[in-house]
């Protein structure tokens, strides 16, 4: 028995390395900073973990330094726990101004025992309206994973622990705006929204369980860099030869893409494309590709 479960540790070794190195790479105070909610929100362990909460006074956020226009953005995230309903954690990139694009992971608090609901959406030039929602396989709020945003010229891609939940395709040849042409900034905070957030407002905040913690480490952003109007990768169009930038030419296998079927036949709770009701001139034009 003995000599089976060194062999078991001997497997797991490169694989335990392997994410100590991960953990180490990344830097929140050389990556990102907190921009508002007086001292709640907190970098600590060197660098290596973000905390935002939140009280009845206010909630917390933080922005990245860089802006970055397409790459692959990881963040291991860690939710709000017991009763959470009321709260939104977000995670997001987004623009400025008044046609903003903006590319959304929210997590809708809940009563305990009851799941997060996944909200996801995707604004290019000022218009979203692009909602999917989810339920987890797992309770977001027990231990880390991993959120991911695939962005590349031809598509966008929302992932959880590798699993990808939803793609937005780049469907500009049928007149759909895509998000291409502003950096975007990475932008987290952990709010009350009890006015909508869980079952549409009817449950609110308890605030008896503030302060409420979402926890961030082993942020990645294998990306092109946008500073003083320049891109960081050579003609906006990296090498697809080199393995770190595979993401910019990347799209769903077909493994990935029963992944996905397998995630939205299961575990998704709501998409504006089959939202009749909504829109009574008709479905948005990208609802009728897909």
């Amino acid at each position: 028995m003995g000599s089976i479960l060194g062999f078991n540790f001997t497997l797991l070794m490169p694989l335990v390395i392997g994410c100590l190195m991960a953990a180490s790479a990344s830097n929140f105070n050389q990556d990102f900073d907190i921009t508002w909610g007086d001292g709640r929100g907190k970098i600590v362990n060197n660098g290596e973990l973000l905390t935002l909460s939140l009280d009845k006074a206010s909630g917390s956020g933080f922005q990245s330094k860089n802006e970055y226009l397409f790459g692959q953005i990881d963040m291991q995230l860690k939710l709000v726990p017991g009763n959470s309903a009321g709260t939104v954690t977000a995670y997001y990139l987004s623009s400025k101004g008044s046609t903003w694009d903006e590319i959304d992971f929210e997590f809708l608090g809940n009563l305990s025992g009851d799941p997060y609901i996944l909200h996801t959406n995707v604004f290019s030039q000022g218009k979203g309206n692009r909602e999917q929602q989810f339920y987890l396989w797992f309770d977001p709020t027990a231990d880390f994973h991993t959120y991911s945003i695939l962005w590349n010229p031809q598509r966008i891609i929302f992932s959880v622990d590798g699993t990808p939940i939803r793609e937005f395709k780049n469907m500009e040849s049928i007149g759909v705006p895509f998000p291409k042409n502003q950096p975007l900034r990475i932008y987290s905070s952990l709010w009350n929204a009890d006015d909508w957030a869980t079952r549409g407002g009817l449950v609110k905040t308890d605030w008896t369980q503030a302060p409420f913690t979402a926890s961030y480490r082993n942020f990645n952003a294998n990306a092109c860099v946008w500073s003083n109007g320049a891109s960081s990768c050579k003609s906006n169009s990296p090498s697809s030869a080199s393995t770190n930038n595979a993401w910019f030419s990347q799209e769903l296998d077909s493994t990935s893409q029963q992944r996905l079927q397998w995630v939205q036949k299961n575990y998704m709770i709501y998409n504006y494309c089959t939202d009749a009701k909504r829109f009574p001139q008709g479905l948005p034009s990208e609802c009728k590709m897909s």
